[in-house]
């Protein structure tokens, strides 16, 4: 070997291949195994290079020439490939069916296959929503009469108790229907695959999903009884009408349990599973009766009945007693029915739940938005208590012709009502109601917001800035304060939304925001405890260890007090005139730009309202601002809600101005609404909401400012301009 190998490296030959042949001889002369090499492509004036190797390598005998045909390999007899192709197809099933024990698991086919009902009341047990499928209890194979079972089994699966899971003999009948075009009393899918398919698969039509329905049928075979398997399909089967399982659809069509049921209401019954919904009998009675009667043959033919009884039965006679008139859902129903969702769980009962909602006020809500007068615009209403139970909710003008719920879908610019958040953190950080801030009009910078109406006071105290709803003055605020501080307030109180960094057009809420989100702030404020979050039932008790690991948190007594001071201001003497009540009451303003939004929040008592007033296409308003149509509506709300509460003490009488700072106005009782313009010497002259027509005058040496507006007369001391700043 040794000189061959040499004589191959030196080139004296051409590149060869080895193939196997021949035997080695041990050292002790007998035959160990198969071993040795011939030559290929050898040059044929070059020696046998096949027994030169064999010579060099010791010896082998049986060595054959160069140019001997090469060993040919055995052909693989058919049983060969028929037990690898069967062992690979085995292998392959038992893969499967460890994947399925993973992605189907078995705890699915006790589970109802649609949710079921579930009814939402007002707080005091008035029915306001029902949603979900009418679901019963299971039934039992044990205790049904066997006419009952044997309806079903004999238009469904009539071999059922006998095959494995799937019937050979029922597909190849559907197959043979399909093909000739004829019809059959039965399909290709045995009740084990019904089972199958609702529970875990798709509705849809593909070869894909045929053969995993066939492998969970065999599963559910191996892993349950018959009677299982037959009592899950008749619980979880749809009937019609929205009623899922045996037990509803009987008290449904016939008000009477399954256990006792007649052959012909069990025909009738047996016979809806294959078109529910065009078959229902409260729809299509006559196509029931043929269906049924269709059913009725098909146990005459499977032995299941006599046909002298059979034929003898009467027609089904349905009984249906109850009617669902409540709504599916309305605005607070489809904010409320996923978090109700969760006390059902996997049940298949029917479940009744008490919600926060109050009858009372929701048509408080709804009368104050219908006396509104909003012509096309829409509009949002939604009130809630200071612990973040939401008591009302109107979500737009007509949930018949628009579900969309503007409480909580609808994000919208919060205008002047966001500057809470900037004067909280200038509370916060130290400053005061009769702190001075610059009510100038800003000329340099790339951002210069303007006031409402063009007017600008100089120098004015912060309850004055906040009451008139300053644009400048909180834009300088805001930047004295960095948006960090102001952001972090408004996350504090609740605000999820996302507020824009480096923004300082921040300050005037051009962010956009839910109405609930926002009304939730107002809350925290009202409670002195943030966050609130909003909730449509009632919170479980809070013991000592949620206490003591809450994150709630309150202000301290003089930001708390100090903003209060400038929302009762606002209301009193400020933009939100129109929201006076008798009882003490404090809100803010917003109007977005070009009065694509308006908006009021506010509180009094234990309520807080939020209303939002718009168009969905985001279009400006016309002649409607925070001031206006909202700030009546939440008045003409909170008038209703707050019957019987007690009436706001009595203002102390103003003190005479002074010259180091603001006077208190005047506390005058409400004006009847004025109209948009009066007719001075001749010329209408338009009374703006935010500033209207000042008159400025003087009484027993009192300088008085005598503001006419549309909310009425305003009269109130001078206010005089401090020169220093805080």
């Amino acid at each position: 070997m040794d000189d061959f190998t040499t004589r191959s490296a030196q080139g004296s030959a051409p590149k060869h291949r080895w193939w196997p042949f021949g035997r080695r001889a041990g050292s002790q002369g007998e035959t160990s195994r198969d071993y040795g090499y011939i030559g290929w492509e050898a040059d044929e004036n070059d020696p046998v290079y096949a027994r030169a190797s064999a010579e060099a390598d010791g010896g082998y005998d049986d060595a054959r020439p160069i140019d001997a045909p090469l060993p040919q390999k055995p052909r693989r007899s058919r049983w060969w490939w028929f037990s690898r192709g069967f062992g690979a197809a085995l292998l392959l099933f038992f893969i499967l069916l460890v994947w399925l024990a993973i992605t189907a698991p078995m705890s699915k086919s006790l589970q109802p296959i649609a949710p079921p009902q579930l009814t939402l009341t007002a707080s005091d047990g008035t029915p306001i929503a029902r949603s979900g499928a009418v679901v019963d209890r299971p039934v039992k194979v044990a205790d049904l009469p066997p006419h009952v079972v044997n309806a079903f089994l004999a238009i469904e699966d009539r071999r059922f108790y006998s095959h494995i899971g799937v019937d050979p003999r029922g597909l190849a009948r559907a197959l043979w229907s399909n093909i000739s075009g004829s019809s059959g009393t039965q399909g290709g899918s045995t009740i084990t695959q019904q089972l199958a398919k609702f529970t875990f698969l798709t509705p849809e039509r593909s070869l894909t999903r045929k053969a995993r329905e066939m492998l969970i049928a065999f599963w559910l075979e191996a892993r349950l009884s018959k009677d299982e398997i037959l009592e899950r399909y008749l619980s979880n089967a749809y009937f019609g009408d929205n009623m899922y399982g045996l037990r509803a659809a009987s008290l449904h069509y016939f008000y009477r349990q399954p256990e006792r049921l007649k052959p012909e209401q069990a025909m009738m019954l047996a016979g809806l599973v294959q078109a529910p919904s065009r078959l229902a009998p409260t729809r299509n009675l006559r196509l029931a009766r043929k269906r049924a009667k269709l059913v009725r043959n098909a146990m005459i033919n499977a032995g299941f009945m006599d046909a002298g009884k059979a034929n003898a039965l009467p027609r089904a006679q349905i009984d249906v007693r109850t009617r669902n008139t409540l709504p599916t859902g309305t605005y607070f129903a489809d904010w409320a029915m996923p978090q109700a969702r969760a006390f059902s769980e996997h049940s298949y009962s029917k479940l009744t739940v008490a919600t926060t909602l109050d009858a009372k006020l929701q048509k408080a809500a709804r009368r104050a938005i219908g006396r509104a007068g909003l012509g096309k615009a829409q509009v949002a209403l939604v009130a809630m208590r200071p612990t973040g139970e939401v008591v009302a909710m109107v979500g737009g003008r007509n949930y018949a012709k628009s579900s969309f719920n503007r409480v909580t879908q609808a994000r919208r610019q919060p205008g002047s009502t966001f500057k809470l958040f900037v004067y909280l953190a200038a509370l916060k950080s130290g400053m005061r109601p009769d702190s001075v801030v610059d009510d100038s009009e800003i000329t340099k910078g790339s951002y210069r917001p303007k006031n409402s109406g063009g007017r600008y006071r100089g120098e004015i105290t912060l309850k004055t800035a906040f009451a008139r709803s300053s644009n400048v003055a909180a834009v300088g605020l805001f930047n004295h304060l960095g948006d960090d501080k102001v952001i972090r307030v408004a996350r504090d109180l609740g605000i999820k939304s996302k507020l824009a960094k480096d923004d300082p057009s921040l300050a005037l809420g051009t962010s956009t925001m839910t109405l609930l989100e926002l009304t939730s702030a107002y809350a925290a404020l009202s409670a002195d405890n943030y966050p609130v979050a909003p909730r449509a039932f009632e919170a479980e008790e809070e013991g000592w260890f949620d206490w003591l690991f809450s994150p709630q948190r309150s202000f301290s007594e003089r930001v708390h007090s100090d903003m209060e001071e400038m929302l009762r201001y606002a209301v009193n003497s400020g933009t939100g005139r129109n929201a006076r009540l008798r009882i003490a009451n404090y809100g803010k303003t917003g109007t977005s730009q070009d009065n694509r939004d308006a908006i009021f929040v506010g509180y009094a008592g234990d309520l807080i309202v939020g209303v939002w007033v718009g168009n969905d296409d985001n279009s400006p308003l016309k002649g409607v601002n925070g001031g206006t149509t909202p700030a009546r509506i939440w008045r003409d709300f909170m008038n209703s809600a707050l019957k019987g509460a007690a009436p706001a003490k009595p203002a102390k009488p103003a003190p005479k101005p002074k010259s180091d700072g603001p006077v208190e106005p005047l506390d005058l009782p409400e004006i009847p609404q004025l109209p948009d313009s009066i007719n001075i010497g001749g010329s209408d002259v338009k009374l703006d909401e935010e500033d209207g027509l000042t008159v400025t005058t003087e009484i027993d040496g009192v300088p008085l400012d005598i503001r006419l507006g549309r909310d009425g007369i305003d009269i109130r001391p001078r206010e005089k301009e401090s020169s220093g700043r805080n």
